[in-house]
């Protein structure tokens, strides 16, 4: 079965952004076209590295049709003029980040709860980000979702839904199939110790 979305990957940053060649890879990667998204995610950098980093990864982002948005800080989204912000269950809420960033995508993590999805779309959400699906090493796993999940939100609403959780070339399909709009990836490509970051994305087809 063919995979209609071509562009299903919802692509996270590597926890530290060390140099030049992350720049290089991540270009290489966008190449692919495959990716829609580029989520920013340094928990660990100062407010001035973000927005230096921001400013060269906007630049690619620009130039290969890839939306960027910020993980947990409107204000920062706004202040690099981002295409919107990720936010966590406790972050800004959904409501007071919109009135930060107005009209631009405002996505939020939602677990494995049909409680959270539907109080997020209520508010306003732009997209929900569904998980953890598979074991990841990027976070601490606290909840697990189940296919069965999607399915029960693709019912009551047509927003897009992100998939998350540990997600590499031997489990993708199985949640793009099942209805996941977009695939939230990090460890797989930037942490990979059989691929390159652009060879691991070619294995997503």
């Amino acid at each position: 079965m063919k995979i209609k979305n071509k562009k299903f990957v919802y692509l996270i940053s590597p926890a530290k952004i060390p140099n030049n060649i992350f720049y290089n890879s991540l270009e290489l990667v966008f190449k692919s076209k495959k990716v829609s998204f580029f989520q920013l995610r340094l928990k660990n950098e100062n407010l001035s590295k973000k927005i230096l980093i921001s400013k060269k990864i906007i630049k690619i982002c620009r130039k290969y049709g890839v939306k960027f948005l910020v993980n947990d800080d409107p204000i920062l989204a706004l202040k690099v003029n981002a295409d919107g912000c990720h936010l966590g269950q406790k972050d800004m809420s959904i409501i007071e980040a919109k009135k930060i960033l107005k009209n631009k995508i405002i996505g939020i993590t939602c677990h494995n709860s049909i409680r959270l999805a539907k109080k997020a779309l209520i508010n306003g959400a732009n997209y929900i980000a569904i998980g953890a699906f598979f074991k990841t090493k990027t976070k601490k796993v606290k909840f697990r979702a189940k296919l069965s999940t999607l399915k029960k939100i693709k019912k009551f609403s047509d927003n897009p839904i992100v998939a998350i959780g540990g997600i590499n070339e031997k489990n993708y399909r199985k949640l793009l199939l099942n209805k996941a709009n977009f695939l939230a990836i990090s460890g797989y490509i930037w942490n990979n110790n059989k691929y390159k970051p652009y060879e691991a994305i070619e294995r997503l087809k």
